[in-house]
């Protein structure tokens, strides 16, 4: 009888133990979400004040760009279009309430011809604000999505109240634009 008690209070520790695993994984999980989306909407944030003094005349410079997760409390308001860099970049998004997001786009691939390279996602989980998936080109290759929803709100001078502006922040692939060599996109919603 004492060595029933004892495989039954094992069992009992036991299941106890990986119910408790199973639950620290998930918030692990969760936190490590978390962190990844925190430092993808750090590097939508800049702030810049200049001030010149030549010849007598004082020149100024300011810009201030914050950024904050935008979580919501349905995912399926996420769906929506959205366009990034004067619409050479664009995502069509569906998301359903369990975050489950699917959705379209196209890419620009030559700067110079402005040519486009179409996309459809794959795998593609939302959590948080954190969007993570896989673009599946019509040739076959694949690259990794990955970008959180943001409130960008920019202000142009000290006293400024800001313009804010909703939409995905894309970090990740490094691509030339105009001249430069971008890492990061800011698809801001249409409506």
């Amino acid at each position: 009888m004492r060595s029933f008690r004892f495989a039954r209070f094992s069992a009992v520790i036991l299941v106890s133990a990986l119910y408790a695993s199973a639950a620290s994984s998930q918030q692990s999980g969760a936190a490590r979400s978390e962190l990844r989306a925190q430092t993808i909407v750090a590097s939508f944030n800049k702030s810049k004040h200049v001030v010149k003094t030549k010849r007598g005349i004082t020149k100024e410079k300011y810009l201030d760009v914050r950024s904050a997760p935008a979580v919501k409390a349905n995912p399926a308001d996420y769906s929506g279009t959205y366009e990034a860099a004067d619409a050479r970049f664009s995502l069509k998004l569906r998301v359903d309430a369990s975050g489950k997001v699917e959705g379209t786009g196209y890419d620009l691939v030559s700067d110079d011809a402005a040519v486009s390279k179409s996309f459809t996602l794959r795998n593609g989980r939302l959590s948080g604000a954190l969007l993570t998936a896989t673009k599946v080109y019509g040739d076959g290759s694949s690259e990794p999505l990955e970008g959180v929803f943001i409130n960008k709100t920019v202000f142009e001078s000290p006293t400024d109240k800001g313009t804010t502006a909703f939409g995905l922040g894309v970090v990740g692939r490094q691509f030339q634009m105009d001249g430069m060599t971008i890492d990061r996109l800011f698809y801001e919603v249409k409506r």
